[in-house]
């Protein structure tokens, strides 16, 4: 079998090397030319991904302010159930006693047995204190007790030889608390104490 005794010469190697450099400068041509056009879209791309952020954050804007419509309607609506309800629970337990004013009324306008309308009003202000003690609302006395300004409302002072001085003579209307909060004061006539001390003190400061 014949041997391949074929030599490259000089002259080849040296075309071989100028072809491969030709190559590789073209490849490399290739690539700076590659690199400036991607260079020269990518101003494009950013406006295109600042649009679709833009997009999107409108479209996130717009959930929100319906979501917020919503939820002022939703807490409107809230409210006024709210209210209803509140004023449907302190209503409800007064319904009994218009029930009882009623039938009083009409037992009144059938008889003149004034024992009995007594008892029914006896009945209407029972039921009306118990409406109240539903709502944790009770009323307070004051007769015979210190005048206390943070619980009475002093409509006169008056003398008095058997309740000393600034104790309440006596209620024109009775004070009322929700829980331990003052819902309404006392108004009361208070003692000055006794008429010939109180005549003194008057003579002392003229």
């Amino acid at each position: 079998m014949a041997e391949n005794n074929e030599k490259i010469t000089p002259a080849e190697e040296n075309m071989a090397a100028e072809n491969s450099a030709d190559q590789v400068n073209s490849v490399l041509e290739q690539g700076e030319t590659a690199a400036g056009d991607a260079a020269a879209a990518e101003p494009v791309s950013e406006v295109d991904q600042l649009k679709a952020q833009l997009a999107e954050q409108q479209a996130k804007f717009l959930y929100l302010q319906a979501e917020y419509q919503n939820f002022r309607r939703r807490a409107a609506r809230d409210i006024s159930d709210a209210r209803s309800h509140a004023i449907a629970d302190t209503l409800t337990p007064f319904l009994s006693v218009s029930d009882f004013l009623g039938m009083a009324q009409t037992a009144a306008e059938k008889t003149d047995n004034l024992d009995a309308i007594k008892q029914g009003l006896t009945m209407i202000i029972a039921q009306f204190d118990k409406a109240l003690e539903e709502m944790s609302v009770r009323k307070f006395t004051s007769t015979g007790e210190k005048f206390d300004p943070d619980l009475h409302d002093a409509v006169g002072r008056e003398p008095s030889d058997t309740v000393p001085e600034d104790v309440v003579i006596r209620e024109w209307n009775c004070g009322y608390k929700i829980g331990e909060k003052l819902l309404r004061p006392a108004r009361v006539l208070v003692s000055s104490g006794p008429a010939a001390a109180e005549t003194a003190e008057n003579a002392d400061k003229e």
